[in-house]
């Protein structure tokens, strides 16, 4: 079976929303480090913070994260 991984389009929904790194954290209730694990693939959100996340840049979960890799 090919490796999967979740990727995400953090970064891009936070810029479209003029948002820091820290702004996010603050509205979502975890650190700025968090946010830069998630935005640099380095750590993968639990479904509650990827919900908060969402909810907090308007975008659905399925506009931030998707799954990238082999599909076997």
């Amino acid at each position: 079976m090919g490796v999967r991984r979740l990727s995400n389009r953090l970064r891009v929904a936070r810029a479209e929303r003029q948002l820091s790194q820290e702004q996010l954290a603050a509205r979502a209730g975890v650190t700025r480090q968090t946010i830069s694990s998630i935005e640099t693939g380095q750590y993968c959100p639990s479904a509650l913070l990827a919900f908060q996340l969402a909810e907090t840049l308007d975008k659905r979960v399925d506009e931030l994260f998707f799954l990238e890799g082999d599909r076997q």
